[in-house]
């Protein structure tokens, strides 16, 4: 009984330490999770709708544009003291799984003003996300050119001339377009070429099966004159 208790005692001794342990490493990582507080979740909203257009363009590597948000975004709480005098910082995947979530809720509230009204929406961060987000691919178009349109490069671009490049008209064929007579003809005498070759292979071969038959009849009739004739013998 005693080495029983003994046992017992120990395994519940180190239970009680893995738990504690788990508790510990709980604890740390609970530490190490960034809180989005309000101000935080406002400078995240201003830096990812600057850098729309960087999002935007097809080829670009979010990765690294979110590692640029986080930065920014440390930096920000740093200058208006938001990290509330804590090291731990925001990180690249967690603005881009917080930017997500906001996503989602701005889809919710666009659709919902589309069908009730803009006074229907009362989400605090729906009016400087669609002022962006919002937009027509055609008037962020028009916004880039009235941008470029004092620059250099606006005026190279606006006193380019370029051609148009139309489309070749496509000739109206029918879809089965008539032969001329001679292809006709030939086409005809082809087929009828094609025919007879069948037509005398096809004869070839029957004449083949004809000579075997014949050809096997004659051994058969051959060889039974040959077995016939011991028996004639022996009647003599």
């Amino acid at each position: 009984m005693e080495i029983i208790e003994s046992i017992v005692t120990d395994s519940l001794e180190v239970e009680g330490k893995v738990s504690s342990v788990g508790q510990n490493v709980d604890t740390d990582k609970t530490k190490a999770e960034f809180v989005w507080t309000l101000q935080a979740t406002w400078h995240l909203v201003h830096i990812r709708l600057d850098m729309d257009q960087l999002f935007d363009q097809p080829v670009c590597k979010k990765k690294k544009l979110w590692e640029v948000v986080s930065e920014k975004t440390n930096a920000k709480l740093r200058e208006s003291g938001g990290g509330g005098g804590s090291e731990v910082t925001v990180k690249a995947y967690e603005c881009d799984l917080k930017w997500r979530n906001m996503l989602a809720t701005y889809r919710k509230n666009a659709e919902r003003a589309k069908r009730l009204g803009e006074g229907s929406v009362h989400w605090e961060f729906y009016k400087a996300m669609h002022e962006v987000l919002g937009k027509s691919r055609e008037e962020v178009e028009a916004q880039r050119r009235s941008k470029l349109s004092g620059t250099k490069l606006g005026k190279a671009i606006a006193s380019k001339r370029f051609t148009p490049i139309l489309p070749t008209p496509s000739v109206a064929n029918p879809p089965f377009a008539p032969r001329p007579p001679h292809d006709v003809l030939q086409l005809y005498m082809e087929l009828q070429e094609r025919k007879m070759n069948m037509w005398a292979q096809q004869k070839a071969l029957e004449e083949r099966k004809i000579d075997a038959i014949n050809n096997l009849a004659q051994a058969i009739s051959s060889l039974a004159q040959k077995n016939s004739e011991p028996f004639v013998k022996e009647g003599q």
